[in-house]
């Protein structure tokens, strides 16, 4: 996020994205859904569709009754203005200082909100002494800083902003150039290993702004998404910051498809909107996409009312100065209650499907055809056998349980495991986020990814072998976790 005293530098919202915006707009319906069907807040409604609706907020602020009522009433995740960046987390050099992060974290937790950590390395915002710092020392001091902070908050913490606007604006698709850039081109894939095994449990995301459209920008991201997905660098999402003006990008839905695609979920991590006679309208088409991109996992808002925002006099949020609704808001309920979360089922509710393993061509098994809690899923020669074939159930907002026609039971992740290597079994159907999959496609092929831990089902090592076990493990879009979906009944 923009650097609170520094945000004269960035006038870039205000340049026209006209070219194309009216169309996506113009689209946009602000009809609610039938009261039967609609949530009444913004968090469970986005809940309803697998998504989840956020706040950033300031420590500072959690004294304010009105700001809290909305943040504990509205919102289902919250986001760290300034209180987990470099400055306020390390304020001197192996000195580290989590009193005001951690009352995010409590606030976050304490009314079941989801938790984003923001951020871990950034050009902007470093402590004077991490300034001073270059080459080789630097590396060491950043690296340390990003194990220690995520060490901290480790299995708290629902998603991270590992690295946060690292590539240059204008159209070379580059590198910013920066004190962390200068320690070597690998700086920010040895910023997502390091937090990979500080918290393994955490979704590790880029974040970045003028990367909501197709441009040379949001290019070199993508490039490089898709560098790391292909070399097993740990990455699970992209955030959007989504700080716009009186226009949105025409390709805003097909820019967060396209990152979808590349095998990460996207994520609308600062949304704002300057306040103008179509502000709802752009509130709403933001919402409007995030739902029709099935890995798109929810929105942020920078702020809770026009007067918390670092905007000041654009009035850009959701709430007036004094707490009071905006049209805005009321768009973005309608969206999201309207929405569909996803748009029409990839997969035939009412038939039986055998799961082929593209890198080893066997089929999901229950192993030796057992049929109670805890039995082993395993890849076994296909055969049609009713221990191979698996009902989708829908669980609504995109996520489907996977029913074994021999047993009846469901795709299970034991014991609600996040690791890498959790096992996959068999188990009563509870409903669980830990018994529920999204379903996402891969050149033919989908992936599924467990909703609690958001890791992907793979045979475990790549095996090829009869009885190699199915697990979860961090998406890496490997030929191990993608499966051919075979109708048979």
């Amino acid at each position: 996020m923009i650097d609170m005293v520094r945000r004269g530098r960035r006038r870039w919202w205000k340049a026209s994205l006209a070219a194309g915006a009216a169309a996506l707009i113009a689209g946009t319906t602000l009809a609610a859904a039938s009261p039967a069907d609609a949530a009444s807040t913004l968090g469970a409604s986005a809940a309803a569709k697998g998504r989840y609706f956020g706040a950033a907020i300031a420590a500072g602020r959690l004294g304010d009754s009105t700001y809290t009522r909305i943040l504990t009433t509205e919102f289902n995740a919250v986001t760290p203005e300034n209180e987990m960046k470099w400055d306020a987390t390390e304020p001197s050099q192996g000195t580290f200082t989590y009193t005001n992060g951690d009352r995010i974290l409590n606030q976050g937790l304490s009314n079941g909100s989801k938790v984003r950590g923001h951020t871990l390395l950034w050009h902007a915002q470093q402590p004077g002494w991490a300034q001073s710092l270059s080459g080789t020392a630097l590396r060491n001091a950043a690296i340390n800083h990003v194990t220690q902070v995520a060490s901290h908050y480790r299995g708290k913490i629902y998603a991270w902003d590992v690295v946060n606007e690292a590539f240059a604006d204008g159209g070379s698709g580059g590198r910013r150039d920066s004190n962390l850039q200068r320690t070597g081109n690998d700086w920010i894939e040895a910023a997502f290993r390091a937090a990979r095994t500080a918290d393994p449990g955490a979704k590790l995301c880029y974040n970045d702004y003028n990367t909501d459209g197709v441009n040379a920008k949001s290019t070199g991201v993508l490039n490089m998404v898709k560098d790391f997905k292909a070399r097993g660098v740990p990455i699970d999402c992209v955030g959007f910051q989504s700080h716009l003006g009186t226009g949105i990008p025409g390709d805003y839905q097909a820019n967060l498809q396209r990152f979808a695609d590349a095998g990460v979920d996207v994520q609308i991590t600062e949304l704002d909107v300057a306040q103008a006679s179509n502000q709802a309208n752009i509130y709403a088409a933001v919402t409007n996409a995030c739902l029709a991109v099935s890995r798109c996992t929810g929105i942020t808002v920078w702020g809770i009312r026009d007067s918390d925002s670092w905007r000041t006099g654009e009035n850009p949020l959701l709430f007036d100065n004094s707490g009071n609704k905006k049209a805005a808001y009321t768009a973005v309920l309608n969206a999201l209650n309207a929405g569909t979360g996803g748009g029409t089922s990839p997969v035939d509710t009412s038939a039986w499907y055998v799961l082929v393993n593209r890198n080893s061509g066997k089929a999901v098994d229950v192993y030796n055809l057992v049929t109670t809690d805890g039995a082993r899923i395993t890849q076994w020669t296909r055969n049609n056998g009713n221990q191979q074939q698996w009902q989708f159930v829908d669980s609504g907002g995109g996520y489907y349980r996977l029913k074994s026609r021999l047993s009846g039971k469901v795709l299970d992740v034991y014991n609600k495991s996040t690791a890498d290597g959790g096992a996959i079994v068999q188990w009563t159907d509870n409903n669980g986020t830990n018994q529920q999959f999204s379903i996402q496609d891969i050149d033919g092929y989908i992936q599924l990814i467990n909703r609690n831990s958001g890791k992907a089902m793979e045979v475990q090592g790549a095996s090829t072998a009869d009885g190699g076990n199915i697990v979860q493990y961090a998406d890496w879009n490997g030929t191990n976790q993608q499966w051919q979906l075979s109708k048979v009944g």
